[in-house]
């Protein structure tokens, strides 16, 4: 009986050490497997929130509210013709009418076509005065993931939650501001740079009632 209890024991110990042989080599492979490490950046705040960026933003709102100015003006004198043609309407003839009309349709058309230029005007002029940040911001990301070991930084837009000692923001934008350079690689051409200004108000004017 005693030696029955001993064998027991025995192929206990050795089913023990058994298990252990396959566990260890396991935990030494997840221990040995290096580990990534992931960092994010608010792309859009480390280019808006630099001193470059923030005297572009003054530049664009500069440029955008004269724009809107000269529309707002536009929009509000066919706004006054369009209430005197209506006013006229019962004492010019329809002939003059008619060409009242006509001139305040073209005049209405043209508008449309300035507002458009005018939002082309400012995007375009945005992306003259952004890239340039934008490209040093994205060489200064690359060389603090280079410097600290991060393996991959995604855009803290792209994630619903990071903790924020992994936030690189503030100190991309110090950096910046310090003149740190960034390192040799380019930005990628289609990259987004900064926050594009509100979009110019579009006229919205009623025409005036036609000539029947």
């Amino acid at each position: 009986m005693v030696a029955l209890t001993t064998r027991v024991k025995v192929l206990a110990v050795l089913s023990g050490f058994a298990a252990l042989a396959l566990f260890l080599p396991a935990r030494a492979q997840q221990a040995a497997a290096p580990q990534m490490r992931v960092a994010v950046v608010d792309t859009q705040r480390a280019v808006m929130e630099t001193e470059d960026g923030l005297r572009m933003q003054a530049t664009l709102k500069k440029l955008f509210d004269s724009r809107q100015r000269e529309l707002d003006k536009k929009q509000e004198d066919l706004q006054k013709e369009r209430e005197d043609i209506d006013k006229q309407k019962d004492v010019l003839s329809k002939g003059a009418l008619a060409k009242r009309f006509d001139k305040w349709q073209r005049e209405m058309v043209q508008l449309q076509t300035v507002f458009v230029e005018y939002n082309k005007e400012l995007q375009k002029k945005q992306n003259e005065i952004t890239q340039p940040i934008f490209q040093k911001s994205m060489g200064i990301i690359r060389r603090l993931a280079t410097q600290d070991g991060y393996d991959v930084v995604v855009d803290k837009q792209a994630v619903p939650y990071v903790r924020s000692d992994l936030d690189l923001t503030d100190r991309v934008i110090t950096m910046y501001n310090q003149g740190a350079p960034g390192d040799a690689g380019d930005a990628k051409a289609g990259d987004k740079g900064g926050a594009m200004p509100k979009p110019l108000t579009p006229p919205t004017l009623v025409p005036p009632s036609a000539p029947k």
